[in-house]
């Protein structure tokens, strides 16, 4: 039997086309991967803010999440906005009721590009109750990070500093701080897991372009991705971020609506992936 390999993104849709579910499924096509999707919400944006969100009904939310779940072999799952604490809720249960080991890329989507907030308050504590012991890793950015260790992240020893604590006091597996606020001239992740003794420091080179709408949510569906083809979570991470690093790279010149444009996810863009499945 042949096979591609698939992955799954849960988040709410970007009517703009940067970000979100928008954003995932480009990157799994980029990267060779199909995929699959589950909408939490709808939201009207563009280029240069969120106008409105309506979240979908819970029910709903879970429906197309067994529908997906009950068809097809999900290699990896990523997780962007999540809006409410029963979609939080929802999640838990149904992948915890479907008993598979798969790989779980959490991004705690709390606040776009430009500013407006795509959560709900209650959901945090949710999140970070249900979720982070569950996730393979979680990607904040540095105002997520803040918000979620309630204290600032501004500097690159106070990223090391939150990485622990994330391990050490929340039950996170591993976790993937993304300083892309960072002063410098560089771009610093920093990266810590259970199975590690100290953290370890991507950097790439800082990119001056205003096109960074939906960075956050390519960065980890790229490492959805590579999960979902075989690789390791180190693996992964490398070569997610040297991607994201060219996908924002090869936009930079481009003018994309009047605020903050998308990536190129197209730069290099992979033919689906054919795997063949010799236990079939």
């Amino acid at each position: 039997m042949i096979t591609y390999p698939i992955a799954l993104t849960i988040a709410g849709s970007d009517s703009g086309g940067c970000a979100g579910i928008q954003a995932d499924l480009k990157t799994f096509s980029s990267l060779g991967v199909f995929g699959t999707s589950v909408i939490t919400a709808i939201t009207a944006q563009n280029t240069m803010g969120v106008v409105d969100v309506m979240p979908i009904p819970s029910d709903i939310v879970k429906k197309q999440l067994r529908a997906v779940m009950d068809d097809f072999e999900i290699g990896a799952i990523k997780v962007g906005m999540l809006f409410s604490k029963e979609n939080v809720f929802g999640l838990s249960y149904t992948y915890k009721e479907y008993g598979k080991k798969i790989p779980l890329v959490i991004d705690p989507v709390m606040v776009s590009t430009s500013g407006n907030s795509l959560i709900m308050d209650e959901t945090i504590d949710a999140i970070k109750e249900l979720l982070f012991p569950i996730a393979t890793i979680i990607t904040p950015n540095l105002n997520e990070a803040s918000t979620l260790l309630h204290k600032k992240i501004e500097t690159i020893e106070e990223m090391e500093d939150g990485a622990k604590e994330f391990i050490e006091s929340y039950g996170v597996n591993s976790v993937l701080i993304k300083g892309g606020h960072l002063e410098g001239n560089e771009m610093v992740d920093i990266f810590f897991s259970k199975d590690i003794s100290s953290p370890i420091m991507f950097k790439s080179k800082k990119i001056n372009t205003k096109n960074t709408h939906g960075t956050g949510c390519t960065l980890s569906s790229a490492i959805a991705s590579f999960l979902a083809i075989g690789n390791n979570l180190e693996e992964s991470l490398t070569m997610a971020k040297e991607y994201i690093t060219q996908a924002i790279d090869s936009a930079k010149e481009v003018t994309l609506g009047k605020g903050h444009g998308a990536v190129n996810h197209f730069f290099n863009p992979q033919k689906l992936i054919k795997n063949e499945d010799k236990s079939k």
